[in-house]
């Protein structure tokens, strides 16, 4: 195991390396940044301000510094927000992962539940309307059901607020701001949950179809247990198991947010964040969120890889 997590963490670092080189040379080269675009500055103060930022030295120095820098825990500076990237992390990004851990949570819950029932009642009216269900949320933008359930669930029948995280001027603490929060993450949590159901309901699905088939099962039957606990005992534990390689894809989506859900729910998270980052070409920040990723994805599929190892002894052999 020892040998396995040595080779790993060295094609990580050579990932990493890789990313990072491809990320600032991505940004670096894209004509124009936030200083060229801001028409309010003289061309003195421009050029003052590119020789301030090293903006205008060779490519290669910049990414060494920006290397060493990231190595340090520093990830540079926002031009636009004038702050440090990782303070505005901290800000932002614990209101992404609110959203994206809560429909996570859910997502999987009733994708596991789904699932079985639709594989173990196989071509029957439940696994029909299932199917149905599942290309028409796969087939529907995000935006698209967005904008819908805030027409109808907002503004027609005024059960829920139509965005934000809370109240506009409220000054509510305690279990109030709590309830206040919950309310306005409603809406999002929906829409992210449906999003996600769709592909991962056919994925557990097409698993407990294949799981059902194997002779254990049969023999499991064949031994007098109970359907339930062939099912949920034997069965999901062993369609589970290829399932461990999406934990890896989870742990970015949930410090990533969903840039389009928190634009159209005017949500404060880093998705919107980082659009308005887009607009404003600020690129350090930017960057330093693309590098963020990177490593949240390359540290999830080792995690993935890792949990495979454990739970099934075959990998090991």
């Amino acid at each position: 195991m020892s040998t396995y997590l040595t080779k790993r963490m060295l094609y990580m670092l050579i990932i990493l390396f890789a990313a990072s080189l491809l990320i600032f040379c991505l940004y670096a080269l894209t004509p124009g940044d936030f200083i060229t675009g801001n028409i309010k500055l003289t061309a003195e103060r421009k050029a003052e301000l590119r020789e301030i930022y090293g903006l205008n030295k060779p490519v290669l120095e910049r990414y060494w510094t920006w290397m060493s820098n990231a190595f340090h825990g520093d990830f540079g500076y926002s031009l636009a927000q004038q702050k440090p990237v990782l303070q505005l992390f901290g800000d932002y990004i614990w209101n992404s992962f609110l959203l994206a851990a809560v429909s996570t949570f859910l997502t999987w819950l009733i994708a596991v539940i789904i699932g079985v029932i639709s594989a173990y009642k196989q071509y029957s009216w439940f696994d029909t309307l299932v199917m149905i269900a599942i290309f028409a949320a796969m087939s529907l933008p995000s935006f698209f059901i967005g904008l819908f359930l805030i027409k109808i669930m907002a503004v027609d029948l005024k059960w829920l607020p139509p965005g934000g995280m809370t109240t506009t001027g409220s000054t509510a603490a305690g279990f109030a701001y709590f309830k206040e929060v919950v309310q306005h993450m409603t809406l999002p949590v929906i829409v992210m949950t449906l999003l996600g159901l769709g592909s991962l309901t056919r994925y557990f699905r097409s698993n407990m179809i294949d799981v059902l088939k194997q002779d254990y099962i049969r023999t499991a039957r064949a031994k007098g247990l109970k359907e339930r606990k062939v099912l949920f005992s034997h069965a999901l534990r062993n369609a589970l198991l290829p399932a461990i390689t999406l934990v890896g894809f989870e742990l970015p989506a949930l410090f990533g947010g969903s840039i389009i859900i928190e634009q159209i729910f005017n949500w404060p998270g880093i998705g919107q964040l980082y659009m308005k980052s887009f607009g404003l070409r600020d690129y350090p920040l930017l960057m330093g969120f693309t590098m963020f990723l990177a490593i949240l994805t390359v540290i999830g599929t080792l995690l993935s890889d890792i949990l495979y190892r454990v739970a099934d002894p075959r990998v090991r052999l």
